[in-house]
Formats: C-alpha cells, structure tokens, sequence
C-alpha cells in the first residue's frame, strides 16, 4: 500500500487531505505540531477503515523532521507521498512586522517544505516514483499585510518548480495548489481580528468570487487526490489556483 505523509493535518485543509487520501487507498502519517493534535484526524480514518498514524514534530526542524519521516517508513513503509500543507499566519503591515513574524512564517512554510521533501525524496528515489504537493495561495500573488505569508507562498511555487524539474527523472512528479478562501480556522482567525462574525467574513467574501462561494477544505483535497494519483503521472512542475474564478 502506498503511504502518504501529510503535514498540518491535524485540522481544516490538511484534515482533509489526510482523509480524501485515506480513502483513496493510502496509508497516511498525520503530522502536526504536536501528536495530540492529530487525534481527530487519525481517528476519522480509521473509523473509515483507513490506516493512519499521528506524528508530532516541528517541519521546520530538520532532526525532527527526518525522526518525522523515519517513523512513518517504519511503522507504515517508506512514505513516496508528500503533502507540504504546515502553515501560520503572522499577518501585519510591514512597517509593523517584526523580525520573528518574517522569520516564523518563511520557516514553516518554506523551510518545513524543503526539510520535509528532502527527508522524503530519498524513499522516493529508491522506489522510483513518488509525488509532492505543496500548498501555496493566491496571496503569493501579493495580498496586503501578508508580505511574510506572501512570500512564502511564491517561494514555494519556485521550488516546486525546480523540484518538478530535479525529481522528475526519478518517476516523482511535484506540484503546487494555491488556495483561494476557503473555510478554515485561519480564516476565523482574520475574522476576529476584523471584530466580525465567522459567517459575516464568509458572506463578504463570497461577493468577489465568480462561483458566489467561498471554498471548503475537500475542494483542495479532490485537487490534491488527483495530483498524488497515478494518472497525473504526466503533470508536473504546475501550480492549480483552486479559488472559484480565474487568478494567475
């Protein structure tokens, strides 16, 4: 059985990836901050009859991040699937944003992804096939008081490029998916930081977009099932803005 590591899966988009994953077949490491965390998210896949384990470790550690990776080929097989979802936001204008606020945002999302590719790549070249997702955003396009978030995202459609372009002879195709809004608790979270409510914020946001809807968490998890299928064998080094309505 094909594993699949998730990272950020405790919860909204990286839940659901874990989960859609699991029911396509995949055995799935679910990883997060904290093992704790990921409870839940082991819990519906099994009671789906998938098989998943939790794995607590910080991405952006490369020692923890190999340890991360190692249990997962040791208590599920060698991980050949790669989804980079771990994220944070620190949002502030960039007069006000400090030097931990950059610095935490690019680590998690831009380190973790590196570390975490580069502890998996390696089972993926023994096995000569694999895939890595990587999730980016529409704020790569520019989004004001995200200069941190903004970065990271467009970082990190550079390096799927790249790797799309190293890891390609070996079978292992690598692709990015950039969200537009989608429902989540860091949505919540800008929400209250506007003193509005969860449902205001959403109906707001909805008016902007062609579809009149703002996306749920499966709406990247069915982009990101087709991505780590074998049928998407051909496509790679791409980047699918998955935001109701054309962006980049």
């Amino acid at each position: 059985m094909t594993v699949a590591l998730v990272t950020g899966a405790a919860r909204g988009i990286g839940a659901a990836i874990a989960v859609r994953l699991a029911a396509d077949g995949y055995s799935v490491g679910v990883l997060d901050l904290r093992e704790e965390d990921t409870a839940a998210t082991v819990a519906q896949i099994r009671s789906g009859g998938g098989t998943a384990i939790g794995v607590g470790a910080d991405v952006a550690d490369s020692t923890a991040a190999a340890d991360a990776v190692a249990l997962v080929a040791a208590e599920l097989g060698a991980p050949t699937v790669l989804v980079n979802n771990a994220g944070i936001l620190r949002d502030n204008l960039l007069f006000r944003m400090t030097d931990d606020d950059w610095d935490a945002v690019i680590s998690v999302h831009l380190r973790g992804a590196f570390v975490m590719s580069r502890a998996v790549q390696k089972h993926q070249v023994e096995a000569k096939w694999g895939r890595i997702v990587n999730l980016s955003s529409t704020s790569a396009l520019g989004n004001r008081g995200q200069a941190n978030y903004a970065a990271a995202k467009a970082g990190l459609q550079g390096f799927t490029k790249t790797l799309a372009i190293e890891l390609g002879p070996y079978n292992v195709t690598v692709n990015a998916i950039a969200p537009g809004i989608i429902a989540t608790d860091m949505l919540r979270m800008a929400a209250d930081r506007l003193g509005i409510t969860f449902e205001a914020y959403l109906d707001a946001a909805s008016k902007d977009i062609p579809v009149r809807r703002v996306g749920q968490p499966d709406d990247i998890a069915a982009a990101a099932s087709f991505f780590c299928s074998r049928e998407a064998s051909f496509v790679s080094g791409q980047v699918l803005y998955v935001a109701g309505g054309p962006k980049a």
